[in-house]
């Protein structure tokens, strides 16, 4: 990899995990569903004036339904299940359940697509649920129903993640990623809206100016910005170096909560992460056209 695909990846990887922090910020002030409606109608409207600048078409009109349906499954659900879920959880620690996406897609692979799973994969998947373990049994979160009910949303998200992965496979073959992006992004826009339309705030009074700027950032810099990087390096070095930028991810979402939350770096979260990051190598051969967006 030349030196600015390396940059590219990185700057990818800071992107999307500072995600975790922005939502972190912004879901307790406009709770999770404004806040994912807000990330998804800015980042569809920016990526559609990009559409329009380049001259390209997502043939909304031919395509709306099978983008209503990866709005839904890559988007909508799993952005808000992530939002729900940090009203509880740390952005660190939503960040490296986040991980486990590549660890559903294969189990998704397997059951859906009927492909036959490697020794290696299931190796990989075992040692990814005892990741999970060790994060959520070491660590300083109380053991409550709300924080186990918060874990279990951020592990449903990523199995969203992984039906979409393949949805997007057996569906979009040949669509450009940009339109796709485009598509997804409008969907979830326009899936959210009937949820989001009866809990817009009464007042403004108690809305922060970090927590707009929170909302502007996710969908400016972590899905439309972060988007155009992604398509970059999909062309310019391919979707299997692509796909390191997994590993990078749940590192810079612990940064970030570290530096701007002051949330702290545990043993079980370090070695959970490695153990997850393990896991994820053993899988990573699992190739489809979606990757995760966070």
């Amino acid at each position: 990899m030349k030196l600015k695909d390396i940059m590219a990846l990185f700057a990818l990887a800071a992107l999307w995990g500072a995600s975790f922090l922005f939502i972190r910020i912004a879901s307790p002030v406009f709770g999770p569903l404004l806040t994912i409606q807000g990330r998804v109608t800015i980042a569809a409207a920016a990526l559609i004036i990009f559409l329009t600048a380049t001259r390209s078409s997502a043939q909304f009109k031919q395509r709306w339904k099978q983008y209503l349906i990866i709005g839904a499954l890559n988007a909508a659900i799993p952005f808000t299940l992530i939002a729900t879920a940090e009203l509880t959880l740390p952005a660190s620690i939503s960040a490296i359940l986040n991980s486990l996406t590549p660890l559903f897609t294969a189990l998704v692979v397997w059951g859906w697509m009927k492909e036959t799973l490697s020794i290696q994969k299931w190796l990989g998947i075992f040692i990814g649920v005892i990741g999970v373990a060790i994060l959520v049994g070491w660590s300083t979160l109380p053991y409550t129903s709300e924080t186990m009910i918060a874990i279990g949303l951020s592990v449903l998200s990523t199995i969203s993640y992984g039906f979409a992965g393949v949805y997007a496979k057996r569906t979009f073959a040949g669509v450009p990623p940009l339109a796709l992006a485009a598509g997804q992004q409008t969907g979830a826009a326009v899936l959210l809206i009937p949820f989001t339309i009866f809990q817009l705030p009464s007042s403004t009074g108690n809305i922060s100016t970090t927590a707009v700027l929170s909302v502007i950032g996710l969908a400016l810099f972590c899905t439309a910005i972060a988007y155009l990087l992604y398509f970059y390096l999909i062309e310019s070095v391919g979707p299997t170096k692509t796909l390191s930028v997994t590993f990078l991810i749940p590192v810079f979402g612990i940064i970030w909560g570290i530096i701007f939350l002051h949330e702290k770096l545990t043993i079980g979260m370090l070695i959970g992460l490695i153990i997850i990051s393990v896991s994820v190598f053993f899988i990573s051969d699992v190739k489809l056209r979606m990757k995760t967006k966070k």
